[in-house]
């Protein structure tokens, strides 16, 4: 399988290129989005692609937006890519990894929920007994399942930049009390609803993040990717227990690998070697199958 680390589309202007996602301007109205197989871990992107990767990614995307839908409407157009690509742009390479989208003003906050104990939300509840602010009950251990989904927002930093949680009142400060409370609330409906589905499916959703837009009109939008391995934890339940740190989906594997070097987690990133690269391959593979019952790649 070829992997795309960058991608090069003579014809469209190139507006940046994010940790996986290389953006390009259509027109004044449209962006067309390119997920790449690029992996960023301790927010570097690492030297080495992980072949697949971002063909899974946009799989996973597009089925949660048809699934939720309902709820809030996202940035994706449907359109044939063979109508907003240049001549000559290799249609086959970007077909499964690309989308069309509206373009939208986003938001500068990273939208979180939570519903169960563990990453940064664990080592905030063992100091202060609360995750961002909200309290917690006693007693809790590492990975246990929280008492209702909680939202704790984030700062969006730039690439090689940590994001930063902060309370809910800052949120209102940036974007405003009544925005804020309607990021809050759609954010957890739909943490509910997917955590419940993926259940079904077999996988725990711990965490995950949302990133939302504004249309010209002041339409909320779901936007970027959502749901998936990259940018939430998924656990496989047939293996769950509470006081581990379970076994996941995403790209925790090349976490674990990454804490043994004697790196210290500033560009340039450390390879990787083969087995890591493949079994990280395989990891995301199997979400999507779980999740979409669709064989894959």
């Amino acid at each position: 399988m070829e992997a795309l680390f960058e991608s090069e589309i003579d014809g469209l202007d190139l507006l940046y290129r994010g940790k996986v996602r290389d953006v390009y301007a259509i027109d004044e109205e449209r962006l067309f989005i390119v997920t790449t197989d690029r992996l960023s871990a301790f927010d570097v992107v690492l030297p080495d692609p992980i072949p697949g990767k971002g063909e899974v990614l946009t799989q996973i995307s597009n089925f949660w937006f048809a699934r939720m839908a309902h709820i809030i409407p996202n940035h994706l157009i449907d359109v044939p890519l063979s109508e907003v690509l240049p001549p000559g742009a290799d249609i086959e390479l970007l077909a499964r990894r690309s989308i069309v989208t509206r373009r939208l003003k986003a938001l500068p906050v990273e939208a979180v929920a939570r519903g169960y104990l563990i990453g940064s939300g664990w080592k905030d509840y063992r100091k202060t007994g609360a995750v961002c602010g909200i309290p917690l009950p006693e007693g809790l251990n590492l990975a246990d399942r929280l008492p209702e989904p909680i939202f704790t927002p984030a700062t969006k930093a730039e690439s090689g930049h940590h994001d930063e949680n902060i309370s809910f009142e800052e949120v209102e400060k940036l974007i405003g009390a009544d925005l804020a409370a309607q990021v809050r609330d759609v954010t957890l409906r739909l943490y509910s609803d997917a955590a419940d589905y993926a259940l079904s499916r077999g996988i725990i959703i711990a965490d995950t993040k949302f990133e939302f837009g504004l249309g010209e009109d002041g339409r909320l939008f779901l936007i970027d990717e959502i749901l998936t391995p990259d940018s939430s934890r998924f656990w496989p339940a047939r293996s769950y227990r509470p006081g581990i740190s379970p076994p996941s989906f995403d790209k925790q594997f090349v976490r674990d690998y990454l804490e043994t070097l004697d790196w210290n987690k500033q560009t340039p990133g450390p390879h990787l070697p083969e087995e890591i690269i493949q079994h990280t391959s395989e990891k995301y593979l199997e979400a999507l199958r779980l999740l979409t019952g669709e064989p894959g790649l």
